[in-house]
């Protein structure tokens, strides 16, 4: 016993002015006196959080010349990353995500997040209106969806102690009187007793199950009693207290697995973000496209009006001079009316594209009025290589499995989730917890000034004077020589012991354990789900692809031979060999044969879009840094337009 003297007495010192009760700060620039203050007050200081950001970035405004947005595919898709809302809302997951982590580093649970990602899958279908109307690919209507994506599995069956110091006081002063029975123990009829008490603790949890306590506390009394020989007197002990669990609670892996599973969530968090960058980008890229087309099928319309309006000049010329009868005129104009309303139709989707892209590219949407009201001009065309790369359909999947982040996502909430199951299967055990208490003792007080009473009962009834030297001096002294005391160890305590609790029956944590388990299997099917279902997206992305291919060359053979029929329909009809039924006939199938090769051609540019994604290609087909989309700053400049200021 001995030798614990000097270590107790020391680890006693250092409880009352342990650091450990204090939260560990980052030395801060400025006074020493600062920087203490600063360890008393950060923890409990509010932070606000800086507003969200709605402005849209400088880059939109560079665009806008003259009332017109020039975009190219690469501005697009920039400014996307700068201004999409569904980006700037997924920014906040990973920040998210590690508050919660230190949350779980502090011995919380992290509170349960999901990660919404956005499909963006909004788009404008394309009304045939009659006729050679061939809209533009991809159905009609207005559609928005959004995915959930997990990320918590926590399976928490077992909690974890506090892992940060807790720091605890009790200050009371009181007062009491209480009426006695008998004059033979306080020689009062009226006990009147005055007590003060200051407690002061500080607890503790590792990571290893163990707990730490320790404690100083003060109790000074002062009665109107004659038979204490100390009066005040004050009682001052220390205490260290060591609590160590054995089997239920024991151990790393299960009192840090939650530390584990926030970190987990954390990348979590991170590739989801990574997917609705994806999700994002992808869809600005279909929607660019998308007004690709909408732009050329306004041409094709147009070309169309152009050769019904010329038709019918040149028939009112020939009724007019008498070589053709009238009713063809009443024909063509009803040919023109038919073309123009195919062109409003086409000139109003546009309309709707550009409004689409435009809500995707800005913070504010078509709020601005220069915004709403500028037209936009995509300044990239869709080109179609003349040979397509060949890449083998196993290395198409690798790259999927690879760069997919949802298959990553997945894959670490199964690891989450057999983490957590460690604190199920722990629980199981029974609770055998190991204990030491080590408190040392001390006393002091001033000698009771009150006589002492006469013994009820006795023949003298004169109080007496108390002796000093009847009385302990050891113990005569002030708050320093109870502290003093305290120190030296005069009088020690000691207790050791173990507890012991077992359910008898344990069916709570053996139906937790099942459900733990059965979850986990459910997770791994659904996970091989997901890879079945990311090589048929592949699959598919890559026959789509080839199908939209042959569709483009069909659809270019097809117009030029309308080309050439047309023409030759047009040189029969100016020397009398057709009639003008079959020369708007050519015409009419030239503009289907023109508006089918333009949908061809966004079905070709959609096709190579959903491979990319498929395979998890995105990013890097359009040299995107994932860091400047997390910053929300892309450091390429705008693309110039040659002749526009």
């Amino acid at each position: 016993m001995n030798a614990l003297r000097r270590p107790l007495s020391l680890l006693s010192a250092l409880l009352l002015f342990s650091p450990a009760a204090l939260p560990q700060q980052t030395k801060k620039a400025g006074s020493f006196g600062n920087w203490w203050q600063g360890r008393f007050t950060d923890p409990y200081t509010w932070r606000d959080i800086a507003p969200a950001n709605l402005g849209n970035s400088n880059r939109l405004e560079q665009l806008l010349r003259a009332g017109k947005l020039y975009l190219s595919l690469q501005d697009a898709i920039a400014l996307a990353l700068e201004n999409n809302l569904d980006i700037e809302l997924q920014r906040y997951g990973p920040k998210i995500s590690e508050a919660d982590l230190n949350r779980a580093i502090s011995g919380g649970i992290a509170r349960n997040q999901g990660n919404f990602i956005n499909t963006g899958t909004t788009q404008v279908g394309g009304d045939g209106g009659g006729g050679g109307g061939g809209g533009l690919a991809g159905g009609g209507g207005i559609e928005s969806t959004s995915q959930a994506v997990t990320a918590q599995a926590t399976g928490t069956s077992l909690n974890v102690a506090n892992f940060d110091p807790v720091f605890t006081s009790t200050i009371q002063r009181s007062k009491t009187t209480q009426p006695q029975t008998t004059l033979f123990n306080t020689g009062t009829s009226s006990l009147i007793s005055v007590r003060d008490v200051s407690q002061f603790s500080v607890s503790k949890a590792f990571v290893s199950g163990t707990t730490v306590s320790m404690g100083f506390n003060n109790f000074i009394s002062e009665q109107n009693s004659g038979r204490l020989d100390f009066n005040p007197a004050r009682n001052v002990n220390a205490s260290i207290q060591v609590q160590q669990r054995l089997l239920q609670g024991f151990g790393l892996a299960v009192n840090n697995r939650n530390i584990r599973i926030g970190r987990n969530n954390l990348k979590v968090s991170g590739l989801a973000f990574k997917q609705q960058v994806i999700t994002t980008v992808a869809g600005v890229i279909a929607r660019y496209w998308d007004l690709v087309a909408a732009n050329e099928d306004v041409l094709v319309k147009r070309q169309a009006l152009a050769l019904n309006q010329k038709l019918y000049e040149d028939n009112k010329k020939q009724v007019e001079i008498g070589t053709l009868a009238p009713i063809e005129i009443i024909r063509a104009e009803a040919e023109v009316a038919r073309s123009q309303q195919e062109l409003t139709i086409s000139e109003t989707n546009l309309l709707q594209q550009e409004t689409i892209l435009k809500n995707a590219l800005s913070r504010t949407g078509v709020t601005s009025a220069s915004l709403a009201d500028a037209r936009v001009i995509a300044t990239d065309k869709i080109r179609i290589p003349e040979t397509e790369p060949i890449e083998p359909i196993q290395d198409l999947v690798s790259k999927a499995m690879d760069n997919r982040p949802e298959v990553e996502q997945s894959r670490i909430n199964i690891e989450s989730a057999k983490i957590g199951l460690v604190g199920t299967r722990n629980a199981l055990r029974p609770s055998i917890d190991a204990f030491g208490r080590f408190q040392n003792n001390g006393l002091s007080g001033s000698l009771n000034s009150l006589p002492i009473p006469p013994v009820p009962g006795a023949t003298n009834t004169t109080p007496l004077a108390r002796n000093p030297a009847s009385v302990d001096g050891f113990f005569l002294g002030g708050y320093g020589t109870a502290l003093g005391q305290v120190f030296r160890r005069n009088f020690p305590d000691y207790a050791v012991g173990v507890t012991l609790n077992v359910p008898l029956r344990n069916r709570a944590a053996q139906s937790d354990m099942v459900r733990e388990q059965l979850s986990i299997r459910q997770s791994e099917i659904r996970f091989q789900q997901q890879q079945n279902q990311v090589r048929v997206d592949v699959q598919n992305a890559l026959i789509s692809l080839q199908q939209a291919r042959a569709r483009y060359q069909t659809a270019v053979k097809n117009r030029v031979l309308q080309e050439q029929t047309l023409d030759a329909e047009q040189k029969k009809y100016s020397l009398g060999a057709s009639t003008i039924f079959f020369v708007i006939q050519a015409q009419r199938d030239l503009t289907s044969a023109q508006a089918n090769e333009v949908a061809a051609l966004s079905t070709y540019a959609r096709a190579r879009n959903d491979l990319e994604r498929a395979t998890g290609q995105t990013l890097a087909a359009n040299s995107i840094n994932m860091e400047e989309a997390i910053q929300g700053v892309v450091s390429r400049p705008p693309s110039t337009v040659p002749g526009v200021q």
